[in-house]
């Protein structure tokens, strides 16, 4: 006489591969329905280099059409020198590559709070671009902070 396989009674995760502890189901975010998702700085960080970048590709058009923009957490390769560069652009390959943990870290900012750290970035981008371009940053968007 052959056994039966015995029956499964709790069900199956919808997803394969995902932790379905005790039958549960699958959790909801942290968060909850009503409130906005968490972000954290590397979100933050990706985001703000996104948006800087799209502001100043719309200002230069024709210059910046194929210039691919990265985040990356450290450069792969320190230099001989002290200081950790912040950012990285490759003119012949059209790429600038920013380097997400010096700048958040060896930044020294007066005050210490998210639109302090969101210039800090946005300056890095306007820095990058303008080594590309070989212009200076100020030059990039003349207007930007004239109603300031």
């Amino acid at each position: 006489m052959v056994a039966k396989p015995a029956r499964r009674t709790t069900p199956v995760s919808a997803r394969p591969g995902w932790r379905d502890r005790h039958g549960r189901g699958i959790r909801a975010a942290v968060t909850g329905p009503h409130l906005p998702l968490l972000h954290s700085r590397a979100d933050m960080f990706e985001m703000t280099v996104a948006s800087t970048a799209e502001y100043l590709k719309d200002l230069w058009p024709g210059e910046l059409a194929d210039v691919a923009f990265e985040v990356a957490g450290m450069p792969s390769e320190l230099g001989a020198s002290p200081a950790v560069d912040r950012w990285r652009v490759m003119v012949k390959e059209r790429r600038v590559i920013l380097y997400r943990l010096p700048i958040e870290r060896l930044s020294r900012l007066h005050r210490y709070d998210d639109l302090h750290k969101r210039m800090m970035v946005e300056s890095c981008v306007f820095r990058a671009v303008a080594e590309l371009l070989g212009k200076d940053p100020w030059d990039l968007a003349p207007d930007r902070f004239r109603h300031l």
